[in-house]
């Protein structure tokens, strides 16, 4: 499932307040500045830090690029 446009707009990292990229096809939100991503269950985003998972580099790299190609954008512009 998808998440809404709305929650999307005010979705932020729990941990820094800045904005995240969501995958839906993954079921993730990713923050890229400190490499963690949160997971998505149903249409029901699981926003603690102790939930949230560490991405290493080459996940990170993987995950940047896909954002990328898929021309996906950040849930907010600070």
């Amino acid at each position: 499932m998808t998440l809404s446009a709305q929650l999307l707009e005010i979705l932020a990292c729990p941990e820094d307040k800045g904005p995240l990229l969501y995958f839906e096809s993954e079921a993730k939100l990713y923050n890229p500045r400190l490499k963690k991503s949160y997971r998505v269950d149903g249409e029901i985003p699981v926003m603690l830090i102790d939930e949230a998972s560490d991405v290493d580099s080459a996940e990170h790299d993987r995950l940047t690029e896909l954002a990328q190609e898929l021309n996906i954008e950040p849930t907010f512009t600070s």
